[in-house]
């Protein structure tokens, strides 16, 4: 918590906290709970997409002057993975989780190519539909400028016929 008057971070009074609510892209909630003036959460989510997180205040006081530092460490795919606290956990010999690793990255590269086919797929339907569009639009213009120079053609030769010029 920041103070004004001392012009710096100090803890917390007991039963200030953050509520954390996780929703993942089809707007279920992955996490929701609440913490205490400190601490830390995960959650693995298995959806791709924009998930939404929202962080709001425990403290029901509107006027009090508390205010709450957050820190976010946003860490996305392998790289979230301590190893060697999963060694220790798991009791892995160095080769084992080595190994781990390696499939680890595997499965990241391998989900990576999968939404990379997934937005190649997305942009190529929206360049083909793009692309009908402008021949359409391409289309409508031809057609227009022809009735428009027909037209006029027709008022030109009705024009010089009334004036006896032709």
């Amino acid at each position: 918590m920041y103070d004004k008057i001392q012009n710096r971070h100090v803890t917390a009074p007991p039963g200030l906290g953050m509520h954390v609510l996780v929703n993942d892209p089809s707007e279920k909630t992955v996490l929701s709970r609440t913490y205490a003036a400190e601490g830390r959460f995960t959650f693995t989510s298995h959806l791709a997409g924009e998930h939404q997180i929202c962080l709001f205040s425990n403290s029901s006081a509107w006027f009090g002057g508390n205010q709450l530092r957050i820190h976010l460490d946003i860490r996305v795919g392998e790289g979230t993975n301590d190893y060697s606290e999963i060694a220790s956990k798991d009791k892995l010999s160095e080769l084992q989780l080595r190994v781990r690793q390696l499939l680890d990255q595997v499965q990241q590269i391998s989900k990576e190519q999968n939404y990379q086919r997934t937005r190649e797929e997305r942009f190529r339907q929206t360049s083909e539909s793009t692309n009908q569009r402008v021949l359409w639009w391409a289309i409508a213009q031809t057609l227009i400028l022809l009735t428009v120079g027909f037209g006029q053609m027709r008022h030109l030769k009705s024009f010089f016929e009334a004036k006896k010029l032709v």
